[in-house]
């Protein structure tokens, strides 16, 4: 049976020639990204031979590249950072908010990545926090986690955030947990109204103080007046912000966690076929209902590497924030006492394995199951990005 098809051999295939074609146009960042896709389970990153204490197989397994935007490298980030997670669920009702750019400033928002993402994640959790402390609405102190996503399904430019909710917070004197209404969060119309003008006051901000930078068809919005003509129609559309119903518990939260966090533009197993006509994957078309929504697209081969590297963030970027109560400054103290709040009982301290038990092994044979040793290790033939070569003078 043919192996499934990877991005990695999409990249290796036609990256190449791609990125002569491209050049001068891509960033750092971007090279080392598509190194490290090329590179990842492969001689080239080094690896070691394996062999089955039980039945003498062998097997070679060649190291990981690690890229946080590599399809084959979020399985096992996602599950060490759901291990930590699990300890801050409460036993209340979780609710899913989505706060999603306009095309126009995602369209400026793409030479400008780290302040346009930025202000999309700290505003959409002030405005969060801002509803929810009003009397009005809940009155209370909250926290959020807010992942962020900068594609559509076929691999269009697309920034939003994802935010997990729980269903209240603390009073503001900290005394007791104030409950959101059944089924009920906060108000989207109210929620999309603030998101909107708080935005577009910190994005003329960011212009006044010459933090923007615009090119090709954007460059005339360099003027101030000029820009303020291109916000003004945005100050009068409809911001995509709504919410879902909430999770059904903790496990259904914990199960979006894991299919959210750590997703990158395209999994592999969305890909259908790559051959002269091009790449083949799955979409889900929103606009559409039913089984309908769901079709292929066919995209020429840099095409598709195009779009899959718009989607690149920048060196150091975190695309997993906490905000109010599940801010890491005081998460532990603000989670310790809206269980006591909540009347849950303290969860027993998890005893320690004895001394003489064996640590579970690190590597299983595929066909019998009993651990598998390192007998030999294989080193890596070149780094994931070279240092550039310098070119002296004559």
């Amino acid at each position: 049976m043919r192996p499934a098809l990877e991005v990695a051999e999409i990249f290796r295939a036609a990256g190449p020639a791609w990125r002569s074609a491209e050049r001068g146009h891509l960033g750092l960042a971007q090279l080392k990204v598509m190194s490290a896709i090329e590179q990842c389970r492969s001689a080239a990153l080094g690896g070691h031979v394996l062999r089955c204490t039980a039945c003498d197989e062998p097997q070679i397994a060649y190291n990981s590249c690690r890229n946080r935007h590599c399809p084959k490298c979020q399985g096992s980030a996602a599950r060490h950072w759901l291990e930590d997670r699990q300890a801050d669920l409460l036993p209340v009702p979780y609710f899913h908010v989505v706060f999603t750019l306009p095309a126009p400033i995602a369209n400026i928002g793409y030479t400008n990545k780290a302040l346009v993402y930025g202000l999309l994640f700290d505003i959409a959790a002030e405005v969060l926090r801002t509803i929810a402390a009003d009397p009005k609405h809940l009155g209370a102190r909250i926290g959020a986690t807010l992942v962020l996503h900068t594609w559509g399904s076929a691999l269009t430019h697309h920034p939003h955030v994802h935010g997990i909710v729980p269903g209240g917070g603390l009073a503001v004197d900290s005394d007791r947990w104030v409950s959101c209404r059944p089924g009920f969060f906060l108000p989207v119309r109210v929620l999309s109204r603030l998101f909107r003008r708080r935005f577009l006051e910190a994005l003329t901000t960011a212009h006044d103080a010459g933090k923007l930078r615009f090119f090709g068809e954007y460059q005339d919005l360099a003027d101030p007046a000029l820009f303020q003509q291109w916000l003004a129609p945005l100050r009068a559309c409809e911001w995509v912000v709504y919410a879902k119903r909430p999770f059904a518990g903790p496990e259904a939260v914990l199960a979006y966690l894991s299919r959210y966090t750590h997703r990158v533009a395209i999994s592999n197993r969305r890909l259908v076929a790559f051959d002269d006509r091009g790449v083949t994957f799955r979409w889900k078309d929103y606009r559409a209902k039913g089984r309908t929504r769901y079709k292929t697209m066919t995209l020429a081969a840099g095409e598709f590497i195009r779009r899959f590297l718009l989607h690149v963030l920048p060196t150091g970027f975190h695309r997993i924030r906490h905000y109010g109560l599940l801010a890491n400054a005081g998460r532990r103290e603000n989670l310790a006492l809206a269980r006591v709040l909540l009347n849950q009982p303290a969860s027993e301290p998890q005893a320690d394995p004895p001394a003489d038990s064996a640590p579970a092994p690190t590597f299983v044979c595929r066909h019998c199951g009993a651990p598998m040793i390192v007998v030999e290790m294989l080193p890596r033939s070149c780094h994931i990005r070279a240092p550039p070569t310098m070119h002296l003078a004559p």
